[in-house]
C-alpha cells in the first residue's frame, strides 16, 4: 500500500501528467484539495473509489483518513494543485508519513508560474535580460517569511520575480519593489493561470493596483521584471550558425567531432520487433 502524492497543475483538467493519471485511475483511494483542484480531473478515479475534498480537513484528520487506508491495504492518490515542491503542505505530510512507516511516491505537476509564463507568450529568462527566477511570496497568516528571503533582497537582483500567494499584498508589493525596478518596470499578474476564467492583468509598477479589482483574489500570480517585454535581447548561442557544440561540430578540428550521437529516432510505422 502506497500514498501517491500527485501534482495536479495549475487548473485545467488536462495538464495533468499521464503518470499522475494513471495512479489516479489505480487507486481506490482519492484525497484531494478541493479548493484547487479541479473536479474534473477526478472523473480519472476507478468507479466506487473513496472519494474525500481535504480542504476542510485539518492535517490530523487528512493522515488519519491515509492510516486507515494503508490498515485497509488500500493505494491512495494524494492531489494538490500545481507542483508538489512548493507552498504545497508536502513536507509536513510526508514528515507523519516517515513516522507512521506508511510508504509514499512524488510525481511532479505543472507549475502554476509555468502556466502563467505559456498564457502571456513569454519565455522568462532572456539572454542578457535574466537568467534566473525567483519564485518567492510575501508574509501571510499561514507562513511567515524567513530572515532575509524579503522583496527588497531579492530585487537587489534585477531578474524576474514570479510572485505567489499576495495580491492581496499588492500595495506592499509595490511600495517594496518600486526603489528597485522603478516606475515603468513592466508587470504581469494572471488570474486563475488555465482555467476558464483566467485573466491577465497588464501594466507597470506604478499604475498596476489601480488595473486589479476585488475579482483578482486568491490565486493570482504577479510577474515583474524587464525581461516581460523586452524585444531587444541577443538570441542564444545554442542555435548560433557558428557556435560548436557537441550535436553539430564546426569542424574536423573541433573537440566534439566524432562525437555526435546517431540519431535514433525509430520510424513509428514499425513496431519494437521490427515489424510493420
Amino acid at each position: 500500500m502506497t500514498i501517491h502524492f500527485i501534482g495536479a497543475g495549475p487548473g485545467a483538467p488536462d495538464l495533468l501528467t499521464l503518470r499522475g493519471r494513471d495512479l489516479i485511475a489505480a487507486c481506490p483511494v482519492c484525497l484531494y484539495a478541493g479548493s484547487l483542484v479541479p473536479e474534473q480531473i477526478l472523473a480519472h478515479c476507478p468507479e466506487g473509489a473513496r472519494i474525500v475534498n481535504t480542504a476542510p480537513l485539518s492535517l490530523d484528520e487528512i493522515v488519519a483518513e491515509m492510516r486507515a487506508a494503508h490498515a485497509a491495504g488500500l493505494d491512495v492518490a494524494r492531489l494538490h494543485s500545481g507542483d508538489l515542491s512548493i507552498w504545497s503542505a508536502l513536507g509536513e505530510q510526508l514528515r507523519r508519513l516517515r513516522e507512521l512507516a506508511i510508504p509514499y511516491t512524488i510525481t511532479p505537476g505543472v507549475p502554476a508560474f509555468a502556466a502563467a509564463a505559456a498564457s502571456l507568450g513569454q519565455e522568462l529568462t532572456l539572454p542578457g535580460v535574466a537568467q534566473s527566477l525567483v519564485l518567492t511570496r510575501t508574509p501571510g497568516r499561514a507562513s511567515a517569511m524567513p530572515d532575509g528571503e524579503t522583496l527588497a533582497n531579492f530585487a537587489g537582483s534585477g531578474t524576474t520575480l514570479a510572485i505567489h500567494l499576495s495580491i492581496h499584498n499588492l500595495s506592499q508589493v509595490v511600495a517594496e519593489l518600486l526603489p528597485y525596478y522603478g516606475a515603468e518596470c513592466p508587470v504581469a499578474i494572471v488570474w486563475r493561470a488555465s482555467w476558464p476564467d483566467e485573466r491577465v492583468v497588464r501594466g507597470r509598477l506604478a499604475t498596476v493596483e489601480a488595473l486589479v479589482d476585488d475579482a483578482l483574489q486568491r490565486t493570482a500570480l504577479i510577474l515583474v521584471g524587464p525581461v516581460l517585454e523586452s524585444e531587444d535581447f541577443a538570441e542564444s548561442c545554442l542555435y548560433s550558425v557558428g557556435y560548436d557544440r557537441r550535436f553539430r561540430p564546426q569542424s574536423a578540428s573541433s573537440p566534439f567531432a566524432g562525437t555526435a550521437p546517431s540519431d535514433e529516432r525509430v520510424d513509428k510505422s514499425v513496431d519494437k520487433r521490427g515489424e510493420p
